[in-house]
Formats: structure tokens, sequence, C-alpha cells
């Protein structure tokens, strides 16, 4: 029989510890064995994943759940939760004519915690996601080389977290916030309502413009409104100024009279020629244009369709200099009459936002059972602390249950007809992150992907060793390397570790990886909000930043990096050249994690006096962080000719 397993995640009371303070070390984390003794529980507990089993340490019998890893000293009680380790009870069913909010016996601690600690103490165990055999690996070597080789390369390097790493991060101490704690029914219906608006949206471009929506346009309108929303929602925008998102009004404009896209042959480029000057005739006889602006259209458009018909023997470069020239000279005309009518598609999509965003907030205070009054904002406090997640100050109402199941390697949760999947290595993170259970619904299959790419595990590696990062400032419980990070809704991903949006996050000192979506509005409030952070601080405090290097036209952001005062050094990554992983990698195929950037990447570093003093970007740093982004076919090849043995008897290379 093992020992009690120590967990390796402590508890609110170290995360709140004084950064000069130090916390007690826990000891590694052992399974517990269950076959010691049978079965002495009732079914309906056997069935539940409960077992009686024997503490050597302690001499005394406890009781262990294999599903939860929840370990008790006394009798487990179905339909009970505790509090303290599970805050929106997702590990247990709404007690039958009792209170839901009575912890389930006494937590298994030892006897010599038993004096400090309370009866509803949490021990949380650690949940590794794979077990090595505990035969040295090194000796199946000799009878099946490749196995283990091909074991290592795709259970080792599948996982995309490192959860064991303390974050430096420093923050001012803060109350717990005023959202209301989340609920299924809510996730559901915010999902199904943003759905519906992303339809209403598609049908007013078709209606208005004749136009499929810009692709993406909808979530960077998502991104943009959020960063100066002042509304109650999480994601729906209710409370903006201006009305009129620059960012959806910009995207549908370029899109008018017709969409260009990339042309990569001469026929491609006449045919895109000739409806573009159909299109700017159509639309000007169609509006209501002024004289000179429909004579010119008009004019422009019957002389490019007479040249084509006139000329067969243009070249590609010949038509693409025809259409600029085309566009210039009709696009200020087409674009006047056309913004009255854009206006009001962004106009009438942030009205049914807010709107939706009203009718959420009543439909989620009616299932609360204490609904929150209106207080005035607590003053931040003036204590230094390491940083801490999110918390929340209004408690969780019952929850009802979400169905879990699996197929395959898929994690299937199914709420109401909806379901969603995740793969099971993401699962049980998630598990690690929280005791059980996830409950957000999605959009369309790739929806918003395509906005934000994850840096490979050798990077962010190399990012800890090197320049003791260890905190992203965009990130999701399902995309994180580290177990602290800034997320978009912290009312449910504060559950899971997340400080909450990064524009509301100020730190003192720490050290930050940023790969923030794509989204120029977004990007240009994030460095305004780094200079900020860097000009109060007079501690260590650095932000290693990640963007696009977008040159045709520049980005205000990237213009504004690389003009700050702050910037200590900048790296161009070459398109192609590198890999970023998938936004969907809680979903995808293994085959599809990863894919080659096709645009370039620049890494700016973002840092104060005294966080350049201690994370200088030297040469040697920047040539280890250089080699940690070859692309993953590369490192997979250096595997399997580089061999050296490992202190666990693991194979690296």
């Amino acid at each position: 029989m093992s020992n009690d397993s120590q967990g390796s995640v402590k508890g609110e009371a170290a995360m709140m510890l004084s950064p000069s303070g130090s916390a007690s070390s826990q000891g590694p984390p052992l399974s517990p064995s269950t076959a010691t003794k049978p079965p002495e529980l009732p079914d309906e507990l056997v069935q539940a994943g409960w077992a009686k089993c024997w503490s050597r340490r302690e001499n005394r019998p406890y009781y262990f759940n294999r599903f939860t890893n929840q370990s008790l000293w006394e009798v487990p009680v179905l339909g009970q939760h505790d509090v303290i380790s599970d805050p929106l009870g997702l590990n247990a069913a709404p007690a039958e004519g009792g209170d839901s909010t009575l912890g389930n016996g006494q937590r298994k601690r030892r006897s010599s915690e038993e004096q400090a600690a309370g009866p509803n103490s949490v021990k949380r165990a650690k949940v590794n996601p794979f077990i090595f055999p505990s035969i040295p690996l090194s000796l199946y070597l000799h009878v099946y080389p490749m196995e283990v080789l091909k074991f290592f390369i795709v259970v080792v390097l599948s996982i995309y977290w490192d959860l064991d790493i303390q974050t430096n991060a420093v923050i001012r101490e803060h109350p717990p916030a005023n959202h209301l704690p989340p609920h299924p029914e809510i996730e559901l219906q915010r999902a199904q309502l943003v759905t519906k608006l992303r339809q209403h949206y598609h049908e007013l471009c078709h209606q208005r413009e004749g136009i499929d929506p810009p692709r993406e346009s909808f979530n960077r309108w998502l991104l943009e409104r959020k960063v100066i929303d002042k509304g109650h929602d999480p994601l729906l925008p209710s409370d903006c100024d201006p009305v009129i998102s620059p960012s959806m009004f910009r995207e549908v404009m370029n899109d008018i009279p017709i969409r260009l896209s990339r042309i990569k042959y001469k026929e491609e480029a006449r045919k895109l020629l000739f409806k573009y000057a159909e299109a700017a005739k159509k639309m000007i006889d169609s509006r209501n244009a002024s004289p000179e602006s429909r004579k010119v259209v008009k004019w422009n458009a019957e002389d490019t369709m007479s040249w084509l018909r006139r000329d067969h023997s243009a070249s590609k470069e010949d038509y693409m200099d025809r259409l600029e020239h085309l566009r210039q000279q009709c696009g200020p005309h087409v674009a006047a009459v056309a913004k009255d009518s854009v206006e009001g598609i962004c106009s009438k999509i942030y009205q049914l936002s807010a709107d939706y965003s009203r009718r959420l907030r009543q439909t989620h205070l009616s299932l609360l059972q204490d609904p929150p009054t209106e207080a005035c904002a607590s003053p931040q406090q003036s204590r230094l602390v390491y940083c801490y997640p999110v918390r929340l100050v209004i408690p969780s109402p019952p929850l009802p249950r979400v169905e879990l199941h699996f197929e395959n390697d898929m994690a299937c949760l199914r709420f109401r007809g909806e379901m969603v999947k995740v793969n099971r290595g993401h699962f049980s993170k998630l598990e690690l992150l929280y005791s059980c259970c996830f409950f957000m619904f999605g959009s369309g299959a790739n929806e918003g992907t395509g906005l934000q790419g994850a840096l490979p595990v050798a990077v962010f590696e190399a990012l800890n060793r090197q320049f003791g990062v260890s905190f992203e400032c965009f990130a999701s419980p399902l995309n994180c390397y580290f177990k602290q990070f800034c997320s978009a809704f912290p009312d449910i991903d504060g559950f899971f570790g997340s400080r909450g949006p990064f524009l509301s996050f100020s730190p003192v000192s720490g050290s930050f990886e940023a790969n923030p979506p794509f989204c120029e509005e977004l990007m240009d409030a994030m460095v305004k909000h780094f200079e900020e952070l860097l000009d109060q601080s007079s501690e260590p405090l650095s932000f290693i930043v990640f963007v696009p290097e977008w040159r045709d036209p520049v980005t205000p952001a990237l213009t504004r990096m690389e003009a700050s005062r702050f910037l200590r050094h900048q790296l161009s990554i070459p398109a192609y050249e590198h890999e970023y992983r998938s936004g969907s990698q809680h979903t995808c195929k293994r085959e599809e994690m990863y894919y080659r950037a096709v645009h370039g990447t620049a890494v700016l570093f973002l840092q104060n006096d005294a966080g350049f003093a201690k994370w200088a970007p030297t040469p040697e740093r920047m040539a280890e962080l250089m080699a940690a982004y070859r692309p993953a076919s590369s490192r997979t090849s250096s595997l399997t000719s580089d061999w050296s043995p490992h202190p666990l008897g693991l194979v690296i290379g």
C-alpha cells in the first residue's frame, strides 16, 4: 500500500503569501491503492467511484474516489460537496431534502495536520495525465526500442502544459469580483444568442450589400468591442462608445462592391476585374448617388468592359494594374453611397447584442437564490501578493448535471441536447485546474481558431528557462501552458486559474508572455497598457510580445512598440520557418496540431530597467529561443538520432 498522496497544488492561503514569504513544500504525489481490502460500501457509493482503503502511515481506513481523486477519512455522503475545493458543486449531485452547501465529510489529512485544520480543510491531489511504468524505461529499449520511442514521442510530446511552474507575477491584492457565477443554462443560452447574432450579421450583409460577411470579422468585432465595453456580460457588448464599430465598418467596406481575393493566374485576374466593374456599375445604379458619382463610375466601368472585350493578350500584371486604377476611380464614390447602409449594419448588430445582454442578465439573476445588490467598487488594496485567480463574491447556486461520456480519445459533454467534445488530454488538464467538468458551448467548427495560434511547447520551455516567464497574458484553460494566465471570461475561467482580461490586469512585477489575438484594436490597447505598467513599476517587469509582422500596411501596435522607450530587443522570425499550435488543439487530430506560419512573427522585449537587469535578452538567451522555434519535424528527427539517458529512465534528445 502506497502512502497518502500529497497534492502539489497549494490552497488559497498559499496563493496569498507575500512575495517575500515562503510556503512549506509538499511531498511528491503518490497514487493510493484500492486493492488492499474488498469494498465495504453501499453499491451506490461503489458505482460513484468510492472505495475503502487503508492508510499505512496513519494506521486507519480512508475512502478514495477514483473518478475525482478525493480522499476522505469519513464515509462519503452522496449529494454533498465541499465548497472550498469544489465551489461550483460539479462533483456532487443535488442533495435531496438537505442543504446543498454542506461539506462532503471531513477531508483526509495527516493526523499531525488535524489540530491546525478545520473539518473542511482541503487536500488537493495532483492528477497525472499519464503514468510511467515502475520499471526503468531503459530496460524496455533492448526489447521494444521503436515502440518505446513512439510512446515517448506521441505521449510525452503531446502534453502541452506544465502546471508545476510557480508564478513570479506579483499584484496588489484584490477583493472578490462581482461577476455573476457561471451556470450551464446561461452558457447554453449565451451560445445560442451569439449564434443567432452571427446569423443576423450574415443576413444583413447579404440583404443590404449582396456580399458574404468578411471572414472572422464577427469575432474581431467581439474582440474590438470588449476593449471599450463597460457592460455586464463577459461576451456580448452592451455599453460601447462609439456605437459604430470601426473594425466591422472597415472590414465590410473593404469588401464592397465585391471581395478581392489573392490572384495566382491570369484568367482569375481577368474575371475579377470584370466582376468588380460589373458590381460597381450595378451598385451605383441601385443607390441614391449624385449625378457626378453616377457619371464617373459608369464611365470607368464601361471603359473597363470595353477594354476586356478588345484586348485578349493582356498579362496578369496588366489586369491587376487596371483593377487598381478602377478601384482608385470608383472606390470613393462606391464607398460614399454604401456608407449609411454599412453603418446601419454595425448599429443593428450592436443594438441586438445589447438587447440580448439585458435579457440574458435578467434570466441569470432569476436563477440565483440571493440576487446581488448594486455595491460600490472596493478600493484596490496596497498589500503585494503573488498573483492568484479571480474569485467571485457571489456564491454559486446548485447546478444541474452535465452528462459526460467518452468516445475513443474524446470526452463528450452533453447538456440539454447540445454537446461539445474535448480530447482526453485536455479534459485531464481541466481536471488538474479544477476537480471536474467544463461547460462552454461554442459556435461552428473551427470558429475563431484563425484569430490566434499558440506558441510551441519548446518555445514556452525556453521562455521559462531563459527569461523566467511564468504567466500568459492571452490564453484560456484549454490552451494555456502555465497554470496562471489572463483570459476573456473571468466568471468561468477564474475557476481554472485565470486572472481575468489582461486589460484589467495590473501586475507590479514578473515576467510575462503576450501572444494576443489578431485584432488591431486589441493589440493597440495592449501596447498602451504595457507602457503604463512599465512606467509605473520600479520592480522587475518584463513583457515578451509575439505579434504578426504585418508591414503592408504596418499595424499601429507594431509601430508603437518599435518606437517605445521600453523596447530592449526585437527579433524577426521569417514566414514558413516557424510554426504555431492550432487554436482548436483541444479537438483537432494530432497530425493537425501544428501549422506553419504564413507570415513573419515579430518578437519584442518590453522591459523596465529592473526587468532588463534581471531578464536581459542576451545573445546566448536569444540563440536558445531561436533554436526552440525550429519546427517540430526537425526537433523530432533530432530526437531519433541523438540519444541521452534521463534520470527517470526516459530517452531525451
